[in-house]
């Protein structure tokens, strides 16, 4: 059986050893993840760009589905696919001109996606299995870890055998929640391979700083073409007499190594794009102007970084180019790289670091705007970003009075309008939060109607949309379903390619009962963004309502190879398998849920169930004595126990069981069940008040067999 591989050697000869001594199958690509190469997904996009057009000359069809992914992953191939757009960030407003951005899940869609492609790529390759080896994975950019990992997971190795390698450890997972980690991916489905020799001397300098302090000794020509190579390498050489070939040039020729190199990329980036997220931005940081071409470039990648939903990508550059610029001699650069790593840093569940940056904001800036949109992202952090035990309603609505108060005073008509709106948006949000969906309304309902009075039309047309989408979300959780649905028709009459707006119309279609429009608006959010299990989830739930078993069997399934963890899907798929009379089937799948939740108890019940129908009572008593410990409030399965003890012949135990059942949820079966407990010890009139409360709600002919041979028991006793 083949496996996956991870190969850790100081030495680039070594690595090679190690991995030319595997039985590895013929190879797929080979590929550095070094970020400095390409930025996000270095390694996913080379191998991108190396299979895509081969992939869609076997299976066009990859290419409308897989659109996105393959734009965001590798850019250069946009002329292969369906083009999808991206608003750009308007510095000189300071807020981006797009209503919303992706959610933190987003890149790990995007690996799924990629994992997808590759997939169906490898099938219709076929021939047999393939390899993958993936170089420099301990300099990995956060997004390809995370692909990584999840192709780590579904990818089985008997169809793509990954062999990744790094100079040392893996690196570990970056702050906040993390979906996919890397090292436990690794450590779940690789087999370790350490080299012996020692570590040569670290490089010179860190990547994206090679500005080390240099020497006064005059380099001769070997020593010089060294030094070029090493630029050359584009901040990934390992080579440690290159290095200190390039640390021993003085500053101005170094910089000028680094202009020489920009230069040379500058003309390759415009084919390909990708280049200025990595190696081009990395000489430009390191040339001869880094406080302004540098920045410009660390500006250009971060912004598309976070409207693309790299929260983590966008962190980094963040973090760069706060030591590359100056507040006093660029405050507005200074500020648009502080702002957006601070809201990414909240996007990525970092709201602690986020806020400290906000407050070294406060600190450095005198400028009323700055403050003013300080308070609005800080009462953002007290509404919905910090967690539950530090989410604060009041302290966020003063936040964003504060915001308010200085949108109010500001000089430009237009600009006091947009920003006075836009910080009353904010309002509205907690007033949701707390309950108070009347007022919020009123307040996203004066600020459509004063941005429809105040600005031009077509003037900030996505905040007038953000504005009715915000009206649509709190008419829904208010019960307004038809107010809602208004609203959105609205928004997609303007936006109509976010797959959000489909999911969240959908679930409005749902709860009106419209369960056929529901699925199809899932399956339009399906179209438009990469997997999500939520959309596979609710598909199936609709198909399941539909009687459709088996495609919401399928949609359950699917859920659980993008995320085995989802309890509701893990838990509808054993339940459908149940029903079908796959016992079997459906108890591996309660195992899987049970070996990530152990404790639960519907999992719990439901094997109890299930090992009680395969005769197992012994160990359908265990499961079911745990899932009424860890949940004493779960009826279904207290009613399965009660059933095993009858069918015991523990009348006593089963009658207790069933009266705790009954106390919970007052259902037909448990009450018939209760009934035949009754009847077999005697208790002839209370079995025929169960089976009279259930022929009060059914025509269950034999709860009216049963109930007649009661009465006339209870008249034969006299009673």
């Amino acid at each position: 059986m083949r496996s996956h591989h991870w190969i850790a050697a100081a030495r680039p000869a070594e690595r090679d050893t190690l991995r030319a001594g595997l039985d590895l199958p013929p190879p797929l690509a080979r590929v550095s993840a070094h970020r400095s190469l390409r930025g996000p997904y270095t390694a996913a996009g080379t191998l991108l760009r190396a299979v895509a057009a081969d992939a869609l000359r076997l299976r066009p069809d990859l290419g409308p589905r897989h659109r996105i992914e393959l734009q965001e992953a590798a850019p250069e191939l946009v002329t292969l696919v369906p083009k999808v757009t991206w608003a750009a960030t308007s510095s000189e407003q300071g807020v981006a001109p797009v209503a919303r951005y992706p959610a933190r899940q987003h890149s790990l869609r995007i690996a799924h996606g990629l994992t997808d492609f590759l997939t169906a790529y490898l099938d219709a390759l076929g021939g047999g299995p393939r390899t993958l080896v993936v170089d420099a994975v301990d300099h990995a950019d956060p997004t390809d870890r995370e692909f990584l990992a999840v192709l780590l997971r579904r990818m089985p190795a008997e169809r793509l055998t990954l062999v990744l390698t790094t100079r040392g450890e893996l690196p570990g997972d970056p702050p906040g929640p993390v979906d996919a980690s890397l090292s436990e991916a690794v450590a779940t489905h690789c087999v370790a391979l350490t080299g012996t020799a020692p570590a040569e001397p670290a490089e010179a300098a860190a990547p994206g700083t090679d500005n080390a302090p240099g020497t006064d000794a005059a380099p001769g020509a070997a020593a010089a073409a060294a030094a070029r190579a090493h630029v050359a390498a584009d901040g990934t050489d390992e080579d440690a007499a290159r290095a200190r070939a390039y640390a021993a040039l003085d500053p101005a020729a170094r910089a000028a190594l680094h202009d020489a190199r920009a230069a040379e990329l500058a003309d390759a980036a415009d084919a390909e794009p990708s280049l200025r997220m990595g190696a081009l931005l990395h000489h430009l940081v390191n040339g001869g102007d880094p406080g302004g071409a540098g920045v410009e470039a660390v500006r250009h990648a971060q912004t598309r970084c976070k409207q693309l939903g790299l929260y983590q990508s966008a962190i980094l550059y963040g973090e760069l180019g706060l030591r590359l610029v100056d507040h006093a001699e660029r405050p507005d650069a200074w500020w648009e790289i502080i702002r957006d790593t601070a809201v990414a840093l909240a996007a990525a569940g970092r709201a602690e670091e986020s806020e400290a940056l906000q407050d070294r904001a406060r600190r450095t800036s005198l400028d009323p705007v700055v403050h003013m949109k300080l308070a609005y992202e800080t009462a953002m952090l007290y509404a919905r970003h910090f967690a539950s035990d530090r989410r604060d309603p009041d302290r966020a609505r003063a936040w964003v009075n504060q915001a308010i108060a200085f949108a109010d005073q500001l000089p430009d008509p237009g600009e006091r309008t947009f920003y006075s709106v836009f910080n009353r948006n904010g309002l509205a949000l907690i007033e949701t939060r707390v309950g108070r969906v009347d007022e919020a309304l009123r307040l996203l309902d004066e600020g459509i109607e004063r941005l429809d009075k105040e600005l031009h039309l077509g003037e900030r047309t996505w905040h007038r949309t953000g504005l009715r989408y915000n009206r649509a979300q709190v008419n829904a959780m208010s019960g307004r379903l038809d107010a809602a649905l208004a609203d959105y028709a609205e928004v997609m009459a303007s936006e109509n390619d976010f797959a959000d707006h489909y999911f969240n119309r959908g679930t409005i279609l749902r709860r009106m009962g419209r369960v056929e429009e529901a699925l199809a608006d899932y399956q339009e959010a399906l179209r438009l963004e990469p997997p999500f299990p939520e959309a596979y989830y609710n598909c199936g739930d609709a198909r399941l309502e539909l009687g459709d078993v088996q495609g919401a069997l399928a949609d359950f399934e699917r859920v659980l190879e993008l995320d085995p963890s989802h309890l509701d899907a893990r838990l509808n798929q054993a339940s459908l398998l149940a029903d079908l009379g796959e016992g079997e089937a459906a108890l591996r799948s309660v195992a899987e849920g049970l070996a990530g939740a152990p404790d639960d108890a519907h999992l719990l019940s439901l094997r109890g169930r299930l090992l009680a129908e395969a005769g197992d009572h012994e160990g359908a008593r265990a499961a079911l004595d745990a899932a009424v410990h860890h949940d004493p409030g779960l009826a279904e399965a207290w009613g399965v126990r009660a059933v095993l003890a009858f069918e015991a012949g523990d009348l006593a135990g089963a009658t207790a069981d069933f009266d705790r059942a009954l106390t919970l949820g007052d259902l037909p079966e448990l009450r018939y069940n209760r009934g035949l407990v009754h009847e077999a010890a005697g208790r002839f009139g209370e079995a025929a008040a169960d089976f009279a409360a259930v022929l009060a709600v059914t025509d269950d002919a034999d709860a009216r067999a049963h109930y007649d041979d009661c009465r006339r028991a209870t008249e034969r006793a006299g009673v």
